[in-house]
């Protein structure tokens, strides 16, 4: 999982990742970066690692790097699955998360009740009940990985 430790959300993604990690027959690795030169150095660590992956939390310093990072991973012959949609765009593999939009859409009646007067400690927490998954099929043939019908299907969304 790669993320810049000076976002908290990153670190928290990562104890999550580390208590389902064996239940996923996976090795967690973490690898904390802070810019681009950080990122191309434990991308390259992970190219001679035999079926590995890197995992991207949300995180604005890949968020905003997320072109050039996808140029990193598929030259490094390095899979990459995000949070963001606008990952997958960008060339990663796929992306799977809460549906901004619909979580956007529903904040607004959280404000309207906020201007009506209601106090926002009172409002209850909601969770994403919606979730986006887009395939970057283009990236999985660079890549030589053959996506089964069954999850192009399931997707909300097949970059070709």
């Amino acid at each position: 999982m790669m993320y810049n430790p000076d976002n908290p959300v990153g670190a928290a993604y990562f104890r999550s990742f580390e208590m389902i990690a064996g239940q996923l027959a996976v090795q967690p690795i973490n690898l904390p970066i802070h810019d681009l030169s950080e990122v191309e150095s434990a991308i390259a660590s992970l190219a001679d690692q035999q079926n590995g992956g890197v995992l991207f939390p949300p995180d604005i310093t890949i968020t905003s790097l997320r072109t050039q990072v996808s140029a990193i991973l598929i030259s490094h012959s390095v899979p990459a699955i995000s949070t963001l949609p606008a990952f997958a765009a960008a060339g990663g593999l796929a992306s799977y998360g809460a549906n901004i939009l619909v979580m956007y859409r529903q904040s607004a009646s959280y404000v309207d009740r906020i201007l009506r007067g209601e106090k926002p400690g009172d409002l209850p927490f909601q969770q994403p009940t919606i979730y986006r998954l887009v395939i970057n099929l283009r990236t999985a043939k660079t890549f030589g990985l053959t996506v089964p019908d069954t999850l192009l299907a399931a997707a909300d969304e097949v970059i070709e």
